[in-house]
């Protein structure tokens, strides 16, 4: 299995902070029955604010590297990320397999550029 874990931080300027969180929750979470390599897709607001904290968090999950690159290429995703862009002022990604399955990471050549 294949995960892929990312955070943001929403702009110091939206004007609503609360609503574009709860829109880029439920965005996130529409892209499940949209896209069929999701094998699991979960989205969290962040409770507890600090200085090191993100505010919203997206951990989903494939079945091989290859899903994560379908998912992430899908044409519903990058609506997701238009509207994202548009509301971040930073994003922090980790990717990774785990250690049981036999799933190898892409080589770098392999990465498509975000």
């Amino acid at each position: 299995m294949v995960h892929h874990l990312v955070l943001w931080q929403i702009r110091d300027d939206v004007a609503d902070k609360t609503a574009t969180l709860v829109e880029f929750k439920q965005r996130l979470e529409a892209l499940i029955p949209l896209i069929p390599e999701v094998r699991q897709l979960r989205v969290g607001v962040n409770e507890l604010h600090g200085p090191a904290a993100s505010d919203i968090a997206l951990i989903s999950s494939f079945d091989s590297w290859e899903e994560l690159d379908a998912y992430q290429h899908h044409p519903a995703h990058q609506e997701v990320v238009a509207f994202v862009k548009g509301v971040t002022r930073e994003r922090r990604s980790v990717d990774w397999s785990d250690i049981s399955d036999d799933a190898s990471p892409p080589t770098k050549d392999a990465i498509t550029p975000r």
